[in-house]
């Protein structure tokens, strides 16, 4: 059954975090099947819509273990690392300037120095990055491991 959700993403920094927070959290939990976003001026927010399946677990299903993904805490950067970041960073501003979006929208620092320090080759593994689902993938696989393939 597909329900609904709706998110604000609220920009002063004290409140981003912890919506931002919210919502990721909300993605990694549920199959989400579209989203919409969009910005409303007079109280300066985001409105995030999910279009999302329920998981539904029977009482009697085993439920799979969650797999950890990789997320790099607070890891200090190679030079090539720092490198590959600078140029994920620039990629994530003109995307986001592209689609009219925030950036962390695109992606978190937090998911670019995953992505600087575990270094996928390949789409599949960018699902092992803490904060790459189905949907962030197909949006931006590939840009990403071709950044990754030029530095």
């Amino acid at each position: 059954m597909m329900k609904v959700k709706v998110f604000k993403i609220r920009l002063p920094e004290e409140l981003l975090y912890k919506d931002q927070k919210m919502l990721d959290d909300f993605l990694e939990a549920n199959e989400i099947i579209k989203v919409e976003t969009a910005f409303v001026n007079d109280e300066c927010y985001w409105s995030v819509i999910l279009y999302f399946e329920e998981q539904k677990l029977l009482k009697n299903t085993v439920k799979e273990p969650k797999v950890t993904k990789y997320s790099a805490e607070n890891d200090s950067l190679s030079y090539d690392e720092e490198q590959t970041l600078n140029a994920l960073k620039l990629w994530r501003s003109e995307k986001a300037r592209e689609q009219d979006l925030p950036a962390y929208f695109i992606a978190s620092n937090k998911e670019l120095v995953s992505v600087a320090k575990y270094k996928p080759a390949k789409k599949e593994e960018l699902l092992d990055i803490k904060g790459f689902g189905k949907h962030k993938i197909e949006n931006y696989g590939e840009e990403i491991l071709e950044i990754l393939e030029s530095v």
